[in-house]
């Protein structure tokens, strides 16, 4: 890849990471809020970066250097006075071919963001990551009672005082078809602490209603299924819901934020 390529591949990798990052909201589908800032001064960088490339080797679209008087060739080792190189079996200012693969996701990037992780991706994960909770505040009287999933994975599992028992529950999520089991999903969120490469799933089971298609975002409406597992309040306790109706609903701004659904 010669030089004046590898500053058109800083332009547009800097104008790619601006684009997604302070025109847009499709950077959430790869990092957390907060990164933000972060990624907007990278892409300054990346930008001021490309335009002295641009300038430093005369690109067409760049400001020529220097008054525009001639000036005289330097001899080398290699050439006569007037810089015409005597072959000697290799090219200069070039990098490596692979290089040009970089254009792919900077195109990418420009032309077609990709989508968020989804149900392939949950579907390969064990297991739900929550924290230990040492006290649980008392359910509002609303019914349904709003509930992300981490929050109501953690009720299920810790909360002795048994604040789910015949109590019904909305939860958003999407679908993640169970292998397992025919006629079963799971309600799915993906959580990350960074990025999307260290994304981890929060499901949980839904019994009672088909399966609406992969990756469909839905409401779920329903109450804790107290089947295949110890009793609510205890680690054993199936993190399952017997559901009484699922609602399609758009997917959030922030697909890797476990919120609370607001109240009907």
């Amino acid at each position: 890849m010669r030089r004046h390529v590898q500053a058109v591949l800083l332009l547009l990798t800097g104008a790619a990471v601006l684009h997604i990052s302070l025109l847009s909201e499709v950077y959430l589908r790869y990092v957390k809020a907060g990164l933000r800032p972060f990624l907007i001064a990278s892409a300054v960088l990346l930008l001021v970066l490309g335009v002295v490339g641009a300038v430093r080797d005369g690109l067409p679209f760049a400001p020529r250097r220097g008054t525009g008087e001639k000036e005289d060739a330097p001899a080398d080792a290699d050439g006569d006075e007037y810089g015409q190189a005597h072959g000697h079996g290799h090219a200069h200012g070039s990098g490596p071919r692979v290089a040009w693969v970089l254009f792919l996701p900077v195109l990418a990037l420009l032309l077609y963001a990709p989508p968020a992780l989804g149900s392939y991706t949950a579907a390969r994960e064990t297991g739900n990551a929550v924290a230990r909770v040492a006290r649980f505040d008392r359910l509002p009287d609303t019914d349904p009672v709003p509930l992300a999933l981490s929050g109501f994975i953690a009720r299920v599992q810790q909360d002795r005082d048994r604040s789910l028992a015949g109590r019904t529950v909305l939860m958003t999520g999407f679908v993640t078809p169970a292998k397992d089991r025919a006629g079963t999903w799971y309600l799915t969120r993906l959580v990350v602490s960074c990025c999307a490469a260290d994304s981890r799933s929060l499901r949980v089971r839904v019994h009672g209603a088909p399966a609406p298609p992969a990756d469909t975002w839905v409401t779920v409406t329903g109450t804790w299924h107290s089947g295949g597992g110890g009793g609510l309040g205890t680690a054993t306790a199936a993190v399952a819901l017997d559901a009484r109706s699922v609602e399609r609903v758009n997917e959030p701004v922030n697909p890797y934020q476990d919120t609370t659904p607001l109240p009907r």
